[in-house]
């Protein structure tokens, strides 16, 4: 068979590609719809949505709550828990590191949390040249930089307080916040939805960080983009700052995080 045969697109069955658009239009609304609603969502008459909207709660995709909109049934929670259980977040992330990079200009870098605290795993670098300290493998303050102030901001308290302990010993000769200006400073992160660091703890680099959580709400890696002071703006409302939730944002959403922080900040 050719090559030109190889690569003919499939044949699908139409049905089927409309009982799609009407998942793809609930998965998108995140949230129960009634039947007009979904099928306006669908650009679909309702009278032919309906049918593919019984078949879809026949097999347990679909289910209607006690308003009588749809929403995901049995099945469709049975496959979205085996998805998850399959999904690396660290390797799901990496277009979209690649993509924010590509975007902003900026370097960027991804961080878990490790044993010995934020640790940087992945770091896509600008094209631009910067003095960017990070490497693969740099273990970052919880206190200095916007990455760890992050992490403590969404870690629970006592899993915060053991790192920050292990911070204060790596972070010796460096001064401390008052533990009042901690909370308060993680208390802004959580409302604001990312944090920065200007010319700090690296003097001429800023950083902006977001926080990407997982299907249990719980914090799976931060997101930060990096550059030289004054080469963009790094400001909590600027631009750069709305581009990096953004991405943040479409990795919790990809990741199983459906909530109020994430959902409304969603572009695809």
């Amino acid at each position: 068979m050719s090559d030109h045969a190889d690569h003919k697109p499939q044949r699908g069955i139409q049905s089927l590609d409309n009982t799609g658009q009407l998942l793809d239009a609930l998965a998108d609304a995140g949230r129960p719809l009634s039947l007009g609603e979904l099928a306006r969502a669908a650009d679909m008459a309702p009278a032919k949505a309906f049918p593919h909207l019984v078949s879809l709660q026949k097999i347990g995709l679909l289910c209607r709550n006690a308003d009588g909109d749809f929403e995901a049934g049995v099945l469709a929670l049975e496959l979205g828990l085996v998805a998850l259980q399959r999904l690396s977040p660290t390797r799901e992330a990496e277009p979209e590191i690649i993509a924010l990079a590509q975007a902003t200009g900026l370097s960027v870098a991804m961080a878990v949390f490790g044993p010995l605290g934020p640790t940087v795993i992945r770091l896509e670098e600008s094209s631009r040249p910067q003095h960017v300290s990070l490497r693969v493998g740099t273990v970052l303050s919880m206190v200095h930089t916007a990455i760890g102030r992050t992490f403590a901001a969404h870690l629970p308290d006592d899993v915060r307080d053991d790192a920050l302990k292990l911070d204060a010993i790596r972070m010796a000769s460096a001064s401390v916040p008052a533990r009042a200006d901690l909370v308060s400073r993680w208390q802004a992160i959580r409302k604001s939805g990312i944090d920065h660091a200007i010319s700090r703890p690296v003097p001429g680099i800023d950083t902006l960080a977001a926080p990407v959580f997982d299907h249990t709400g719980a914090l799976a890696l931060v997101i930060a983009v990096m550059g030289s002071s004054g080469s963009f703006d790094s400001a909590l409302d600027s631009d750069v700052a709305e581009v990096v939730m953004q991405a943040a944002a479409r990795l919790s959403w990809r990741f199983g995080a459906y909530s109020s922080s994430t959902t409304p900040r969603l572009v695809k």
